[in-house]
């Protein structure tokens, strides 16, 4: 009986390599005059089989800072023919690292936490610069992420198998738990650490490879994270990041699912992407992994503690600019403490500091993208127009390209987009 151990779902899922990061020169324009302490963690070539390599074709993409739009560098833009050749990198590694020990298993994974949680500043910088947030929300994320590292070292130890009571006088019933293969795993943008640790973390505890297809518009964190764990001392093949266009990730997406040598798939990211892997997972009765998008509600009665309450929202709705899956879309108050409960967030949300996550003091940053502040926009608009009333803000901020003004809309109904359509 195998098994796949993903807490990411909630369910419980079940030769140390030579460093030679090959880093290119760089600008530090993207990192707002900042600069790495240990440059060689912004890595601008994907990691196959411990080996620090480009495309096959040769191209690249460059990746930029959502705050000032300035590059921070560039980095493969692969294919499905490369991610094939880290697949099957990724499948040569597990006939071996399936017969590791736990305790080897967990000392690696603690040598990676430990790494981490040494370069957490300078992994800070590099989520901060790719991804936009606020500098404390990432070295929050890098504690966040890191601690998965720490927490399956020590689960790796406990993996165990069951004794059971069989029916029958001449039987016994014993159950093995072990790795079932190669785990793809495909990650978003809005947290590119901890998403990637949490999966993989859980996957080599229980004796898997993986094969990391980090978002388009955040590599540098994933390919960052490689680099620890090549320190850390992970064998060549073990863990594998590949970086890819937003064109390209379609194709590179379906041979995760389809392939034969992949026995599992992790996914972090929205409802309708998950449903498209879940239909190419299928050809092959593939485990699947999935955290989807939702809608979530936020709700005040008249019995709410009003300072824990405005608390609470402001960092259910404004941590990373509302980009995650459990922001608060829909705030739903009582009406008995309905007028207190606004004019206090109002006060909370004049308090916002909008600007570049690098700078000292920043509360919030960009959108990610120019397709997202699109959609912010759009649902905005439709939204005062079928009868919600804008109470601050309501359009894009003049800091900056991707920047849009903190918003309140009271009014709002279920039928009206912001209600209806996740964030």
């Amino acid at each position: 009986m195998k098994g796949f151990f993903n807490f990411s779902t909630t369910s419980l899922l079940w030769r140390q390599s030579s460093y030679s990061n090959q880093v290119r020169a760089m600008s530090s324009a993207g990192l707002h005059g900042r600069s790495l302490q240990q440059p060689w963690l912004l890595c601008q070539q994907a990691y196959i089989n411990g080996k620090w390599v480009d495309a096959v074709a040769g191209k690249t993409m460059e990746i930029d800072n959502p705050s000032s739009g300035k590059i921070i560098g560039t980095v493969p833009a692969m294919t499905a023919t490369d991610t094939q050749v880290a697949i099957d990198a990724a499948h040569t590694a597990f006939q071996t690292w399936k017969n590791t020990t736990a305790k080897e298993r967990s000392i690696v994974l603690r040598r990676w936490f430990n790494l981490v949680e040494e370069h957490k500043e300078d992994m800070a910088l590099l989520l901060t610069a790719e991804a936009g947030k606020p500098l404390s929300e990432s070295r929050g994320e890098l504690g966040y992420g890191a601690s998965f590292l720490e927490w399956f070292a020590e689960e790796a130890k406990r993996i165990n198998g069951e004794v059971l009571q069989a029916p029958m006088p001449n039987r016994e019933m014993i159950f093995i738990r072990q790795p079932i293969g190669v785990a793809g795993m495909i990650t978003p943008w809005n947290f590119p650490t901890a998403m990637i640790t949490r999966k993989a973390g859980a996957a080599l505890a229980a004796g898997c490879t993986c094969v990391v297809k980090p978002a388009e518009d955040t590599p540098y964190s994933a390919l960052a994270l490689a680099a620890l764990a090549d320190k850390a001392g992970l064998p060549p093949g073990v863990f594998n990041v590949i970086t890819c266009t937003k064109a390209d990730a379609v194709a590179v997406g379906s041979l995760l699912c389809k392939s034969p040598k992949v026995a599992g798939i992790s996914f972090t990211g929205s409802t309708g992407v998950g449903k498209i892997l879940y239909e190419q997972c299928a050809t092959g009765v593939k485990r699947l992994g999935l955290e989807l998008g939702g809608n979530a509600p936020f709700i005040v009665f008249d019995s709410a503690d009003l300072d824990t309450a405005v608390n609470a929202i402001m960092i259910a709705k404004f941590r990373n600019a509302g980009q995650t899956c459990v922001s608060a879309n829909r705030i739903l108050v009582q009406r008995g403490i309905y007028d207190q409960f606004l004019e206090r967030v109002k006060t909370a949300m004049e308090g916002l500091v909008v600007g570049d996550g690098l700078d000292d003091g920043v509360t919030l940053g960009p959108l990610i993208n120019k397709p997202q502040l699109d959609k912010v926009s759009r649902l905005v608009s439709e939204t005062v127009a079928a009868g919600a009333r804008v109470e601050m803000g309501g359009s894009p901020h003049s800091y900056g390209d991707l920047y849009y003004q903190p918003t309140l809309l009271t009014s709002v109904v279920t039928g009206m987009p912001c209600a209806d359509i996740e964030v």
